[in-house]
């Protein structure tokens, strides 16, 4: 298994900028306390779109309080990404000029991303015909390719304005083969050839991450396609420090994720990693596997 390297040091920003974002992906924030030092701050939330939260099925018999910080989360990023959040990444995941360089790189590393995706399915060259589901979709910045390669596309999000969004620019540009609706991940359902979920992990609960891949595996016929914010010594040591200079903005929490815990629940549901990327810019770190059917 291949190791990543994480650039360091991190890239110092003035604190005006690190306000003036709201967390998805991986931020940082630093600013000089002496001559040799840094103290840096990291803040996160989703990228793609909101909707990778899913509530427990269940409560556990001992975890009341659990429950009710997972109830919080969903209620959290829903609320978030149809009001303020909503403006913000719409402006990122667009051609808008109204965006700082902190919010452009973020636009470039998720177009990475995607970029990414989208070479890998052309490599192939048989997507068209085949069905793809895209969990948590945002405004569509990976439906509305797949769905000019020729994928027949169901796309959904927590967040009614995100999907309304991706709705609205797919028929801007004539597609009728993809839908958008509203939806919290848990409540998709149906089998298709691809399952999609990029860049929203990070809202999702550490927990119950190993569920959330399996619910995503139980969706696919054939292939699995996930990003995640990884969970490593660097990552969390800058997430802690982070936490002691919160911004004034309204954010999400965020949750960093063991790439073992996902390479162990694909295993367990049946699908092995065939191919693996890690895209880091100086604001944005995304880990994507893809896993096929065994």
């Amino acid at each position: 298994q291949s190791q990543t390297v994480f650039p360091f040091p991190p890239p110092i920003v003035p604190r005006r900028l690190y306000r003036s974002i709201c967390p998805p992906h991986i931020y940082f924030y630093s600013r000089m306390k002496t001559s040799a030092a840094a103290i840096l701050a990291i803040v996160a939330a989703s990228a793609n779109g909101a909707s990778a939260f899913v509530a427990p099925r269940a409560a556990p018999a001992s975890s009341a309080l659990s429950m009710s910080s997972s109830v919080d989360d969903k209620t959290e990023v829903r609320e978030y990404f149809n009001t303020e959040g909503f403006s913000r990444w719409n402006k990122i995941y667009s051609d808008s000029d109204e965006v700082n360089s902190v919010q452009l790189d973020i636009r470039n590393g998720h177009d990475q991303t995607i970029q990414k995706i989208l070479n890998w399915i052309e490599a192939d060259g048989d997507i068209k015909g085949k069905t793809v589901c895209d969990c948590g979709c945002g405004v569509g910045s990976l439906a509305i390719p797949l769905a000019q390669m020729g994928a027949k596309i169901s796309a959904s999000d927590i967040s009614d304005s995100m999907a309304g969004e991706a709705a609205a620019r797919a028929k801007a540009l004539g597609i009728r083969n993809a839908k958008f609706y509203t939806s919290d991940l848990e409540s998709v359902t149906g089998k298709y050839n691809t399952v999609t979920c990029v860049d929203v992990a990070i809202h999702y609960p550490t927990e119950k991450m190993a569920e959330m891949v399996g619910h995503l595996c139980s969706l696919s016929n054939d292939r699995v396609l996930v990003s995640f914010a990884p969970k490593t010594w660097y990552y969390s040591l800058l997430k802690k420090v982070g936490e002691l200079f919160p911004g004034p903005s309204k954010t999400t929490r965020a949750y960093l994720h063991e790439e073992q815990v996902v390479r162990d629940a694909l295993k367990k549901a049946g699908f092995e990693v065939t191919r693996e990327e890690m895209t880091g810019t100086n604001f944005y770190f995304s880990r994507l596997l893809e896993a096929k059917k065994v």
